[in-house]
């Protein structure tokens, strides 16, 4: 351990380490089982590469010019690939675009009108099947794979769609669907379509309604490779559980039962936590247990689900991809002190195929997460914690100072993946405390549910009892407590430090909330109607929206802050932190703010990002280190 205060211990991971890591959204595999293709964000831009698996090639960039970057809501669903083909999404125009894996240029298959995300390819390669999104108006659209026709709006009754599917005989499609006020997590409904092929183009014959409905979220349909099954996941039971519905005998099934999580809160397209076996014969699905993730191997004739052993090192997975002619899968992993890699799994072997970092640094010299809980009056609250490397609570009266994080949505979840945010704290001497307020997923649905019309209530009594239970236990120093957010998580930083001041001696504030009124106006459609159930609707909820929105009582800030803001924000325009940071000067608080050029709701740009942390790093030295 260093001999240096808590707050300045040499540390590993630098601003310049954390921009120049890349990032791991999605791993997909060719038809043939022969060929992964992956995206890659490489500051702001989104890079498709390909591996072709039989020969042991060296992987290849497919796109070069190109942003991959779907944008509807939040993003993801940015490509899909098949036959030899992979088909994405253009970050600047919108439009869906088709590379061949041997090579050449790519050409665009849809015109530069709205948005595109989600695209999927027919079983005989020549329909593309995607979600459309276009001034206020989404759908469910079909072109023809060589973009030789107009496309055509197959479905749009709804307000929203997501992770359409094709039946592997290419006669029906299955889809998620949802209206205002909902969020998907809050209730969603299951669509399974047949179609009419006798026209130039298929075209929707009748559509039924499988499951979910406006109180219980369903999640992923996929058909088996045999056609016999649609698998999807809901929370009907209080917890996101595997289902198989018959398409034969027309019967739904349970597969899994565990209080745990299988599912997750569709916050982007393309989201994925199962996959079939080539065979139809098994599903691997991912777990989720306060935060800690494990791959399971289900068969489907009700066996018991068991590990996929390859994979024990790792305490968090995403996207898994199983290969459509074997046993081998594809999925992106981490560990607390492993960074995000991709890996192939082929039997009892795991092989990395690409990571995000140089891992020059040894995993001892970080800080591994552990899930925690605490008692409080309102029950138990969850959390992740990283203490400093080395760090023995009890081994003496100097105590670390600590970063609160809050996570985003506000439905969501910090879990114990690789983080290179909580690493740049605990490396340098802070405990880092992760909150899962009452309101987070991966604790049941009325977990989540208990921040209905709480939004600034619970947060923010579970924030203050996370300091709480940090001090009692050890684990920090109650008068070096910082809390962080971003988003919503911004939002709980500048409610907490209104509604507690002093527990936090410090706050920095990520394009956080300010002005929920304003927040309903002015954010994407996604979630233009959140706040219903999150404070109430409007008008008959306004004096909640007063109460709950700190800039109309901004006058309670007392301690130093610092606000990070995009200006391209397109959820949390920049007007929302403008308004709390004229406040903070007319009234002299000490503050800084920052706003990066270029960028929107997180930063992606390599040179932002290093900006960011170096800014953090000096405002805690002088607000929390030295004060």
């Amino acid at each position: 351990m260093s001999n240096k205060p808590f707050g300045l211990w040499p540390s590993p991971i630098t601003p310049r380490s954390l921009a120049g890591s890349l990032r791991l959204n999605d791993v997909q595999w060719d038809s043939d089982g022969k060929t992964l293709v992956w995206l890659e964000g490489r500051s702001a831009q989104g890079v498709l590469v390909a591996a072709d698996l039989a020969s042991g090639e060296a992987p290849r960039d497919l796109t070069v010019d190109l942003a991959v970057r779907a944008k509807v809501g939040y993003g993801g669903g940015d490509f899909t690939v098949g036959q030899g083909v992979v088909f994405f999404a253009e970050a600047g125009s919108g439009r869906l675009y088709r590379q061949a894996l041997s090579g050449g240029e790519a050409r665009p298959v849809t015109p530069a009108f709205g948005a595109a995300a989600a695209p999927t390819l027919s079983p005989d390669g020549r329909w593309l099947l995607y979600v459309h999104s276009a001034e206020g108006s989404d759908c469910l659209a079909l072109v023809d794979a060589e973009g030789r026709q107009w496309p055509q709006r197959l479905v749009g009754d709804h307000d929203f769609y997501m992770q359409p599917t094709w039946h592997p005989a290419g006669h029906s499609i299955a889809y998620v669907a949802w209206n205002h006020p909902n969020m998907p997590w809050d209730g969603a409904s299951l669509y399974l379509a047949t179609l009419d092929d006798q026209g130039s183009a298929p075209s929707i014959a009748s559509i039924v309604e499988l499951a979910g409905g406006s109180d219980v979220a369903v999640f992923q349909p996929t058909f088996s490779p045999d056609g016999r099954y649609l698998a999807y996941l809901s929370d009907a039971s209080g917890w996101g559980q595997l289902y198989l519905y018959d398409l034969v005998v027309h019967t739904h099934r349970q597969l899994t039962s565990a209080e745990a999580e299988h599912s997750a809160p569709a916050w982007g397209q393309g989201m994925r936590t199962f996959g079939w076996t080539h065979d139809s014969q098994a599903l691997y699905v991912l777990r989720n247990e306060r935060g800690v993730g494990q791959l399971l191997r289900q068969p489907i004739d009700g066996a018991p689900a068991t590990p996929v052993e390859a994979l024990a090192g790792y305490d968090w997975l995403d996207d898994p991809a199983i290969s459509p002619a074997g046993e081998a899968l594809a999925l992106i992993a981490s560990g607390s002190t492993c960074p995000t890699r991709l890996v192939l799994v082929q039997g009892d072997q795991a092989r990395v195929l690409r990571r995000t970092t140089t891992e020059t640094i040894a995993p001892s010299a970080l800080s591994p997460a552990r899930p925690v809980s605490w008692d409080t009056a309102a029950g138990q609250i969850h959390g992740i914690l990283n203490l400093p490397p080395g760090y023995e609570p009890g081994a003496g009266t100097n105590l670390p100072p600590a970063v609160i994080k809050i996570h985003g949505g506000p439905t969501g979840q910090s879990v114990a993946n690789y983080d290179g945010q909580a690493q740049f704290f605990a490396t340098r001497g802070y405990t880092v405390l992760e909150v899962n307020y009452r309101g987070s997923t991966g604790y049941g649905r009325d977990y989540m549910l208990a921040l209905r019309g709480n939004w600034g209530i619970c947060d923010v009594e579970d924030a203050v009892s996370g300091a709480q239970f940090l001090a009692s236990s050890g684990y920090a120093d109650p008068q070096r407590i910082v809390i962080m957010g971003g988003s919503a998580g911004g939002y709980t930083v500048l409610e907490a430090m209104c509604r507690a001041p002093g527990v936090f001696c410090a706050g920095l504030c990520l394009f956080g909330v300010t002005n929920m009124f304003t927040l309903a106006a002015d954010t994407h459609k996604f979630e233009q109607r959140y706040l219903d159930s999150m404070l109430g609707p409007l008008p008959e909820a306004a004096a909640v929206y007063r109460e709950r929105s700190p800039i109309f009582h901004a006058e309670l800030l007392r301690d130093p802050i610092a606000v990070f803001q995009g200006s391209d924000d397109q959820v949390v325009p920049q007007a929302q932190a403008d308004s709390i940071v004229e406040s903070l000067r007319q009234r002299g608080i000490p503050h800084e703010y920052h706003i990066y050029q270029g960028e929107g709701h997180g930063w992606r740009k390599a040179e932002t990002i290093e900006a960011f942390y170096k800014s953090v790093d000096a405002f805690l030295r002088q607000y929390v280190i030295f004060r």
